[in-house]
């Protein structure tokens, strides 16, 4: 929006057979650039969660609207409405209030007991109405009158541009100020679907977004210098092919009705007549054919509140392998499940390959690999800065491209929500999520002091970069109460616990028939996760299970150490180490285990670590083994886990054995796990992290003009 600011002050200034041949010369670029997504997008045809068909259940939707921009096309309004009756067709007419003209209220009636529909194209056709809010705020107020007084339902604003976090203001029914795919458009970041989406406000309140998905007129005939219909009849079929809406805006301005030759800036009307004939001769009976109020109306009606897809663009941003990260996974796939664009950039590990990927809706892009082996601080906080640079470059190249409303960065590090810098500067919203506390992470990570000068600088580190995030994301209340201490103020922050996703971790049946016992870990290979303690407790036990076999799935710094310690203890036959294994498969696993172990250590990082593994050990009915950690009794009890004292071999061993023997035990166990599972599931959080969101991307402006009674004015 801001790079737009100089050539819409120049604009005026400039001849307009200037402004026509730049725009040819951009189009022409950019149609090469994009040949691959224009003018059919593949991705956009994927009907969205909880769709109902259209109306009677016919194939796909035709949907026909017209700006009227200036004199010329208000003085044309009358034989385009006339063509259209001829073929059966109404279609709304959008009206510049305060353009070069004044509509006449006359014509607006004649429009409506036609049944064709009045609509209003912002105040000014000047490019100016984002400008700031201010400029913003004061037009709403008298486009909102004009609506008020037209009794209009629907919205488009000039030149296609678009702000959907600041229409709520405008109370309209519907907005059309948006397309699935167009790279000529002065704004061409597209919402990527062919169908209509919600869009939600404060308190329930929201609108319907009806995007233009053939393109428009003057861009194919004008800009482009198409000769025919090809491209409409094109991308009209392969809407009906996937039975999405085909909606066209065409302006009357730039038909020419006479037969004679077209002025420089015009095309036969015949054009448009021929893709109406086109679609009764090829779909008749197969197509709906509405007015955009309509439209609006049957979305509304067909789709309860908590059912309507939206349509906001969320990127992800983690140092973290995708797959296994459970907590950027559920938000991720929670957004994509009711339509939204979702982008996640991560890192890669193992053998997964750098690229994109898309993944349960969730477009996955790789732009680094990591290998878990930092010997010291220093390499770990270099690799750290690699991937800030990395993602905030990669970042910046799609945020140009789509304008995401939110970023959703994932610690660690803190300082990895600088990568959003320019989002953020053009508008986008900025969470900062801490998984994991740094300065306390990282003394423990790497045996330092909390008075250490490093530790320091990650305390003032951690508190610019809640300040730069416009929310903060807590991973438990312990954590919460340390960060508003001295980071963060209260009323900036939520927290979200790690809740199991349940469907990803949905009870699962047990395959395992081998007479063995397994006792299992899945998680990182780190000195607070007191791995070396659960297999010296393992060594105390073994001999009096059975089969037992302790399987440790992760990787991390420690890890060498824990293999050298099985060997040292002869234990190699019976603990087992795996790679970390994505999210569905680890739930295969956990299904088919018999207990399952955290034994982290009652100190530092690990005390108030809240862990995800016990809550997946509960969703698939294994008992847990559990040190007693401050954050671990503040939110369990003797009644669903198994504690023992942290730091004590012996006593996890005799923990273990009690839950393993007594079998009374175990089977009250497993059932409170259940019933504290699905007291504490992401199901039951989903819709407030979805709520958070749509906040965050509804902009606010202070008393709204929903409840101001306006008086038109002439000018700003």
């Amino acid at each position: 929006m801001l790079p737009q600011k100089p050539y819409y002050l120049i604009k005026p200034l400039l001849p307009w057979r200037f402004r026509l041949a730049f725009r040819r010369w951009h189009a022409s670029s950019r149609r090469a650039a994009y040949a691959h997504l224009w003018p059919i997008d593949e991705s956009t045809g994927a009907a969205p969660p909880n769709w109902p068909g259209w109306p009677a259940g016919k194939r796909f939707a035709l949907i026909l609207t017209h700006d009227v921009e200036r004199t010329k096309g208000l003085q044309r309004v009358e034989r385009l409405k006339d063509l259209e009756r001829k073929h059966g067709f109404r279609s709304s007419f959008n009206f510049v209030p305060e353009g070069e003209y004044r509509v006449p209220d006359a014509m607006r009636q004649a429009l409506e007991q036609a049944g064709f529909e009045v609509g209003v194209h912002g105040l000014k056709h000047d490019g100016r109405l984002y400008w700031s809010k201010r400029t913003f705020h004061a037009r709403a107020v008298r486009i909102r009158e004009y609506i008020r007084r037209w009794g209009a339902s629907g919205f488009r604003s000039p030149l296609m541009q678009h702000n959907l976090a600041w229409l709520h203001e405008l109370g309209a029914e519907y907005d059309g100020s948006t397309f699935d795919a167009d790279p000529f458009e002065p704004e061409p970041d597209g919402v990527r679907t062919i169908f209509p989406f919600w869009v939600a406000g404060p308190h329930g309140s929201g609108y319907v977004e009806l995007p233009y998905t053939l393109v428009q007129d003057f861009t194919l005939f004008v800009v482009l210098r198409e000769q025919n219909i090809a491209i409409w009849k094109r991308k009209l079929d392969w809407i009906a092919e996937h039975g999405g809406m085909a909606l066209l805006n065409t302006h009357p301005d730039y038909m020419c009705f006479d037969g004679g030759k077209p002025a420089r800036d015009e095309y036969p009307v015949s054009h448009y007549e021929e893709l109406l004939t086109y679609v009764r001769e090829k779909y008749e009976g197969a197509f709906w054919s509405g007015t955009p109020r309509e439209a609006a109306q049957f979305y509304r009606a067909s789709l309860p509140l908590s059912s309507r897809n939206s349509r906001k663009k969320i990127c992800m941003v983690t140092h973290s392998t995708y797959e296994s990260d459970n907590r950027v996974r559920r938000y991720a796939e929670a957004l994509a499940k009711r339509g939204d664009h979702v982008d996640v950039i991560a890192i890669s590990h193992g053998d997964v390959p750098l690229g994109t990927e898309v993944l349960q809706g969730v477009t996955v892009h790789r732009i680094q690999h990591r290998e878990r082996n930092e010997r010291d601080k220093w390499m770990f906080a270099r690799r750290l800065t690699r991937f800030v640079v990395a993602s905030s470059l990669f970042l910046t190249r799609r945020h140009d491209d789509i304008r995401y409303d939110v970023i959703h960065v994932h610690n660690i590090p803190d300082f990895l929500v600088f990568a959003a810098w320019f989002p953020k500067w053009t508008g986008a919203k900025v969470i900062l999520d801490i998984h994991d506390i740094v300065p306390e992470f990282f003394a423990s990570k790497f045996r330092s002091k909390r008075g250490d000068l490093y530790v320091r600088l990650l305390k003032l580190v951690e508190k610019a970069s809640a300040a730069f995030a416009d929310h903060v994301i807590i991973s438990n209340h312990l954590w919460q109460e340390k960060l508003t201490s001295r980071s963060v103020a209260k009323e900036k922050c939520s927290v979200f616990l790690n809740h199991v996703d349940l469907a990803t971790f949905y009870r699962r049946p047990r395959t395992r028939r081998d007479g063995k016992f397994i006792i299992l870990f899945p998680g990182s290979c780190q000195w607070h996760q007191g791995l070396d303690i659960a297999i010296d407790a393992f060594a105390l036990i073994k001999d009096k299970v059975p089969g037992a076999e302790f399987h440790i799935y992760g990787g991390g710094s420690a890890k060498a150490d824990l293999i050298l310690q099985v060997a040292r203890l002869g234990l190699t036959e019976h603990v087992k180490f795996f790679t970390m294994l994505p999210l569905e498969q680890i739930a295969d696993v956990i299904a088919n285990a018999d207990l399952g172990v955290v034994p982290k250590r009652a100190e530092g990082f690990g005390n108030e670590a809240y862990s995800t593994k016990i809550m997946e050990f509960l969703s698939q009915g294994i008992p847990v083994v559990c040190s007693r950690t401050k954050i671990d009794t503040f939110y369990f009890d003797e009644t669903v886990v198994r504690f023992f004292t942290s730091g004590d071999s012996r006593a996890m061993a005799d923990a273990m054995l009690d839950v393993i023997e007594y079998t009374a035990v175990r089977e009250a166990m497993v059932a409170a796990g259940h019933e504290y599972v699905n007291l504490h599931s992401w199901d039951v959080r989903k819709a407030d992290y979805l709520e958070l969101v749509d906040s965050l991307s509804t902009e606010t402006f202070g008393k709204s003009t929903l409840a101001t009674t306006a008086t038109v004015q002439a000018g700003d």
